[in-house]
């Protein structure tokens, strides 16, 4: 297992013999928070918040090793929250607020005056009233003076003695209404900025100075296009800080903002009609000012920027600045990577050093070549299965060369230590008695030789807190030089981290995918979990039978199992991190295989059916696929780890720590239907999903009862793969 450093050049795809790779139209490891401003909904600002944040201090500093995005938390009781009430209609003379019933039009009113003994009529225009407008759909409320009526006309006739008629207008345009607007204090210096659209991660960026960086593309802070399917070009993702303080500096403090960027990465190319665009907030002017600019580039290693903020309109009390990107609106596309944020005092021109000593990437796992396997495999096992080539990257961010310390692995389980291995500094040094100054050393290390996870814990799955540390001599940022994870031990075999940076698969009617595993045991399997991701296409209603094969030679050889050709699959997307999603095999089969085997399908279209691609640790020399049929099989031209898990009939089902279900049989009534059908289920709380004829889901509810009224004559499936993985049929009249 290493990590990768081949870059691949993705414009929209690429592809190669029948395989393709494209870039992610969603990224699934971002989740949904509340934005700065958090609106509830409605045409108004009615009810929302306005987080008011701190003011922070010099140095400002964020090498994103951790998350320092403000978080907001949606709770009208926060301490210090208040309120402000606003009025749509005022008096323009007082400024005061009009009746709770004034109503208004735009159109001119009349009384009229009917003569009976002439038939004639002659009409008098009220007079105009002078209305102060505003606009409660945005806050601050923007208001305009017009010139107006009251909403109703009068009849009267002349010489007889009633009433006058009123005629009310019906919904006159401008009516009375409010808006409370909540503001909240928010006071955490220790983060940084205001906004959550772009992507802290540890993974896109190819050999950072430190862990982690922050990704601007073409998705927003729910993982989704900012505008999906569209060919467009602007502005998409911004990542802006909070207030700084500089109204005790002047021009000769020698304040300078630094920060490091890299385009592409494991990502998509930027077009050099894309950017990455720097700009900084003039408070007093009330006005963002473009300060520094980047083109789209193919990958290269990250590049300083340092500038020095002379201009006084900066120096003010809250400055700000703001990163964006510009791009497709589209998807996951045109990558840029910025990392090492610093703003500063007492700087000078050539002070670019980012001096620090971190890991460049985390490490996720001590296995050899899986980052998981099933627990009673790794127990059962008789050699060790550690690896002997666990690879770390440190930078060494100082000018001088500096003398190595060892570092440590230590294993721990529910914070009981397991084990320590010793990171042997002169192997991390390269064999040097020193880190070279300004440089990324690779060294491996041999974890197979003593060193094993506990096999005499009982259970059906084991987890252990992994974490590691290397360090050097001179003040660094401890938080770099430190990195942990979970080895976690479940029912699954897994080469990827969790993460995908790309989508990919065979193309063409009958095209075969197939992942080879050396399992640590003969077992037998119950099913395939597959991490599919939406790209450029939308195939979520192509379909695929799930196959798995015998290794014959180092290819796939006879078929084990493969899903009936009445009964086929298609693409599910989870959502939220690390969603893989579980194929089980038909009619509850258990399919026996051997320590070495293939799992992936067979495709009935000619689509790509982007499955997640992790490109961060290469393992495809296990990636299989035809396109003749399976006479012929090639290996992936594309550095990655296939996001497919075999999954195997272990003391655990798919659903990790629940306990084997029996099987229920599936019984639906009446049936036919026409409107609904009930299905016999202990729970209400199942997932129920129903095929059409050629497999494809048109269906996927929870509950008993499901309308059907929507659905088209003909024969449908039904199945609840909590309880069974048998389907029951049923007839839509």
């Amino acid at each position: 297992m290493r990590l990768l450093f081949a870059f691949i050049l993705l414009a929209n795809f690429v592809f190669s013999q029948g395989m393709e790779i494209g870039p992610l139209m969603q990224n699934s490891s971002i989740s949904s928070v509340p934005k700065f401003t958090t609106k509830l909904g409605g045409a108004t600002f009615d009810s929302t918040i306005i987080y008011l944040p701190d003011t922070l201090q010099l140095p400002f500093l964020d090498e994103f090793s951790t998350n320092k995005f403000q978080d907001y938390v949606l709770d009208y009781n926060l301490p210090g929250i208040y309120s402000t009430l606003h009025y749509r209609l005022l008096n323009p003379a007082t400024q005061e607020a009009l009746s709770a019933n004034a109503k208004f039009t735009e159109q001119p009113t009349f009384r009229r005056y009917y003569n009976t003994l002439t038939s004639t009529f002659s009409d008098t225009v009220f007079p105009i009233i002078q209305v102060k407008v505003g606009d409660l759909s945005q806050y601050p409320v923007q208001y305009e003076t017009l010139d107006l009526y009251p909403p109703y006309y009068i009849y009267d006739t002349l010489g007889i003695e009633d009433l006058p008629d009123t005629v009310w207008l019906t919904n006159p345009t401008y009516f009375q209404d409010v808006a409370r607007q909540f503001f909240a204090p928010v006071n955490d210096p220790s983060k940084l900025w205001i906004d959550n659209y772009t992507y802290h991660n540890f993974r896109y960026a190819v050999n950072p100075r430190t862990l982690g960086v922050v990704t601007f593309d073409g998705l927003d802070e729910s993982g989704y296009p900012y505008q999906i399917g569209s060919t467009s070009t602007n502005y998409a993702d911004r990542l802006t800080s909070k207030p700084l303080d500089l109204s005790t500096y002047s021009a000769n403090d020698s304040i300078y903002f630094s920060f490091l960027y890299q385009p592409e990465g494991l990502g998509d190319i930027p077009e050099a009609t894309d950017s990455l665009v720097l700009e900084f907030y003039a408070p007093e002017l009330d006005q963002w000012f473009h300060v520094w600019s980047v083109n789209g580039d193919t990958v290269h290693p990250f590049k300083a920027v340092h500038l020095p903020i002379t201009n006084s309109k900066y120096l003010k009390k809250a400055f700000q600045f703001r990163f964006k990107n510009y791009g497709s609106l589209a998807g996951a596309l045109d990558h840029f990577h910025i990392d090492y944020v610093h703003l500063r005092a007492l700087s000078y021109f050539d002070d670019t050093l980012f001096k620090d000593f971190a890991f460049v990437y985390p490490l996720n796992s001590l296995l050899k070549t899986y980052t998981s396997a099933p627990w009673d495999h790794y127990k059962n096992s008789s050699d060790n299965k550690m690896t002997d080539s666990l690879l770390v990257l440190v930078h060494n961010g100082s000018q001088n060369p500096e003398n190595y310390q060892n570092g440590q692995v230590v294993i721990s389980q529910n914070g009981t230590p397991q084990g320590t291995f010793t990171l042997q500094g002169f192997t991390l040094a390269e064999q040097e008695i020193n880190f070279a100054p300004r440089t990324t050393h690779t060294s491996y290390h041999n974890f197979s030789t003593g060193t094993e996870f506990n096999k005499s814990l009982v259970g059906n799955q084991q987890v252990f807190e992994v974490k590691a540390n290397a360090s050097a001599q001179f003040p660094n940022f401890t938080q770099n030089d430190s990195t942990e994870f979970l080895q976690e031990f479940y029912n699954y075999y897994s080469y990827d981290d969790g993460s995908a940076e790309a989508a990919f698969g065979p193309t063409g009617v009958q095209a075969r995918l197939a992942i080879r595993y050396d399992a640590y045991e003969a077992d037998s399997l119950i099913g395939v979990a597959m991490n599919f991701v939406p790209s450029v296409n939308d195939v979520s209603n192509n379909l695929f039978l799930l196959t798995v094969w015998d290794e014959n030679n180092g290819k796939p050889g006879e078929v084990l199992y493969e899903d009936d050709v009445f009964f086929p699959r298609s693409p599910l997307y989870g959502n939220g991190p690390n969603q893989f999603l579980t194929y089980y095999f038909t009619d509850t089969a258990k399919i026996a295989v051997g320590t070495s085997f293939f799992v992936g399908w067979r495709q009935l279209e000619g689509d790509r059916l982007n499955l997640g691609l992790d490109r961060n640790i290469d393992h495809s020399n296990t990636i299989k696929y035809s396109v003749n049929g399976g006479n012929t099989w090639l290996t992936s031209p594309f550095p990655g780890s296939a996001m497919i898990r075999p999954i195997f009939s272990t003391q655990l089902d798919a659903v990790l720590s629940v306990p084997e279900i029996v099987e229920q049989k599936l019984t639906i009534y009446p049936n036919p239907a026409t409107d609904i059908i009930s299905i016999q289920l202990e729970s209400e709380n199942e997932e129920v999903i129903i095929y059409d004829s050629f497999g494809r889901i048109v269906k996927q509810e929870i509950g008993k009862s499901i309308a059907i009224g929507d659905l088209t004559k003909g024969i449908y499936f039904v199945s609840v793969p909590s309880i069974s993985s048998k389907t029951a049929k049923f007839i839509k009249l």
